[in-house]
């Protein structure tokens, strides 16, 4: 039996998972309830050790993973995460180790992603490939010749925070112009409620708030024929497709996924991105790189993607026993 988490600025959601990816138990506390980091994790651990005797007493729990925001995956510390209430460099393995007799493996939920995506998603038998997530944010996973990239420092394809345009948007980050300020759900309602200040088409959305406002709404609107909507979507693939077609001449992969909310729009987002990939590649990579949705099911992949962390370090532990 593993363990996944998967921590969000609002909530944190875990489970237990065997090694075929079957989830055995899930659930999720509140993120932001403690003001002590010692004290979130006390009751994590406690809600997970519940869940282990409710489904499975005689197992033990072989392994934990863990996805969260700025996650170092050398040193197994949360650091400088700016939707999380505990600031600084926070010994996220080490606490949870005083807890569980078992390996932890921490990275960022993007990467977390990209692992479950390998493991048990659509990307089986790839070496080479991309996964963007588009949620509150856009997070990124690289995968280069089977391996997932975590860079010199532990923080490899921070994608969201590549620059569209360095006099742009502000972002969360504290820079201009990233491209999730674009590309994420937070994103494309910016791009509607921009498009609506500069243009005087008839549109439903103008009755709705920005905080109110949801990618699920944009998208019905969209298949509507609202204009505004429509125009939304075209430019949040244009701009996501443009970058994709950077990183393309970065790592060269097969395949692109796409996963989390915005994704969920199908058509209205993959068609313009795929078109405006196409449009802005070198000749040499045109008519070879793929997008396709995530393969993973969408309320219990952040914890195989979590999960999946700990498959990957014992089948590399086992590989090097050998």
């Amino acid at each position: 039996m593993i363990a996944g988490i998967d921590i969000g600025g609002t909530n944190t959601k875990f489970g237990l998972i065997d090694q075929d990816g079957n989830v055995l138990f899930q659930d999720r506390i509140k993120t932001a309830v403690h003001s002590k980091f010692e004290d979130y994790i006390h009751e994590l651990a406690t809600a997970i050790k519940a869940g282990a005797q409710q489904v499975a007493p005689d197992t033990p729990i072989r392994g934990i993973g863990v996805g969260a925001p700025n996650a170092n995956y050398y040193r197994g510390t949360i650091e400088h995460a700016a939707n999380l209430q505990w600031k600084g460099i926070v010994p996220l393995a080490d606490i949870l180790g005083t807890h569980f007799d078992a390996p932890i493996v921490i990275t960022n939920d993007a990467n977390a992603a990209a692992m479950g995506e390998m493991v048990y998603g659509n990307a089986k038998g790839l070496k080479d490939f991309i996964v963007i997530t588009l949620g509150t944010g856009l997070g990124s996973g690289i995968v280069c010749n089977g391996q997932l990239v975590h860079g010199f420092d532990g923080f490899a394809a921070e994608l969201g925070h590549v620059i569209v345009n360095p006099n742009g948007r502000l972002c969360g980050c504290g820079r201009k112009g990233c491209l999730e300020t674009y590309v994420s759900a937070t994103g494309i309602k910016r791009t509607v409620y921009k498009m609506l200040a500069d243009h005087l088409e008839m549109s439903e959305l103008r009755k709705i708030s920005f905080d109110d406002l949801s990618t699920r709404m944009i998208s019905e609107y969209a298949l509507k024929g609202d204009k505004v909507a429509k125009d939304a979507f075209e430019y949040t693939g244009q701009v996501l497709g443009s970058k994709l077609a950077d990183t393309v001449a970065h790592t060269n992969p097969e395949t692109i996924f796409l996963f989390g909310g915005l994704a969920m729009a199908g058509d209205l987002i993959f068609e313009p991105t795929r078109r405006h990939l196409e449009k802005n590649l070198m000749t040499v990579y045109r008519e070879k790189v793929k997008i396709e949705p995530s393969g993973l099911p969408n309320q219990s992949a952040p914890i195989l993607g979590a999960g999946s962390l700990v498959i990957n370090h014992l089948n590399y532990q086992s590989q090097q026993k050998v």
